[in-house]
């Protein structure tokens, strides 16, 4: 695990086949009093660019809201903001040695034509061959279809499933599971699986089956912001992790690894893979059987 930072994209496309950047399917806004959803894919590029800060010195956009976990609905105030841009204006602005994780995102309960998903697909990629250029870049998406087309549409870029690994339930069984989700990369030729790592501290005979498959394992979620439980994948084998603070557990973590790789250093004959093990196979066992019993809680 190396400290790279590679920030998530979120592409939409709009209604007049725009790939712009938002995180939300929705936009908020209030008129005359009354607050208003307007889906992104429903907008024209101009309307998208109305809201929020803009790029013109003394204008001002429409007001932008956000929804709190508790239901209600508050202006959208941070720090430090910047009006709303294209996909094209990422590629043309963000410093070119920064990766993207281009993260294709659509309804959880819609179910898509391959027609669709291909016009979406191609929209996005049609940009990202224009300006990518030597940028680093993956793939990564929930929706199986949508993973397996981008592939077949491409090969310059690593695809990543996206899983929550059973932590929530979905009627397609395909986002169910570890053992779905690799079946996925497999038909589909895709590079890897990033899960939400409850899924894989729940589930952690599947890291070796991954791992024989040739398959990239990587994880996201609350818990990656606990350096033990970082370590802990560490210790497993797992390829990489997505977190909020890149540099205070990238320290944490190396700290923890530094003694077993001096003690290799020291050592002879003994492999890299070696000194990851601060615990014994019985230990490391005990610690994957009881950490499934843990996240219960």
């Amino acid at each position: 695990m190396s400290q790279k930072s590679t920030p998530p994209v979120f592409p939409k496309v709009t209604k007049d086949d725009c790939p712009v950047i938002f995180h939300d399917d929705f936009i908020l806004t209030e008129e005359n009093g009354t607050i208003f959803e307007k889906k992104v894919t429903e907008l024209c590029l101009a309307e998208f660019l109305c809201y929020g800060p803009q790029k013109e010195t003394g204008k001002e956009g429409k007001c932008l809201y956000r929804k709190t976990k508790d239901g209600k609905f508050v202006k959208w105030n941070v720090e430090t903001d910047d009006s709303l841009c294209t996909l094209q204006d990422a590629f043309q602005k963000v410093e070119p040695s920064l990766g993207f994780n281009i993260e294709l995102k659509f309804d959880d309960f819609a179910v898509y034509q391959q027609d669709h998903l291909l016009h979406i697909l191609q929209v996005i990629l049609q940009v990202v061959f224009e300006f990518a250029r030597d940028r680093p870049i993956i793939f990564s998406t929930f929706q199986p279809d949508a993973a397996q087309l981008v592939r077949k549409l491409q090969n310059n870029y690593p695809v990543y499933f996206l899983t929550e690994g059973g932590a929530s339930i979905y009627y397609d069984v395909r986002r169910n599971s570890l053992g779905e989700a690799m079946k996925v990369c497999l038909e589909g030729g895709l590079q890897g699986i990033v899960s939400e790592i409850k899924g894989v501290f729940k589930d952690p005979g599947a890291v070796p089956k991954i791992k024989d498959s040739n398959l990239s394992l990587l994880t996201y979620g609350k818990l990656n912001n606990v350096p033990e439980a970082v370590h802990m994948q560490y210790l497993m084998g797992i390829d990489g992790v997505i977190v909020d603070f890149v540099e205070e557990i990238s320290q944490t973590v190396d700290d923890m690894i530094k003694p077993a790789k001096e003690m290799t250093t020291e050592g002879k004959g003994e492999s890299e893979a070696n000194s990851k093990l601060q615990f014994s196979q019985k230990e490391l066992s005990f610690l994957l059987k009881l950490i499934p019993e843990l996240i219960q809680f």
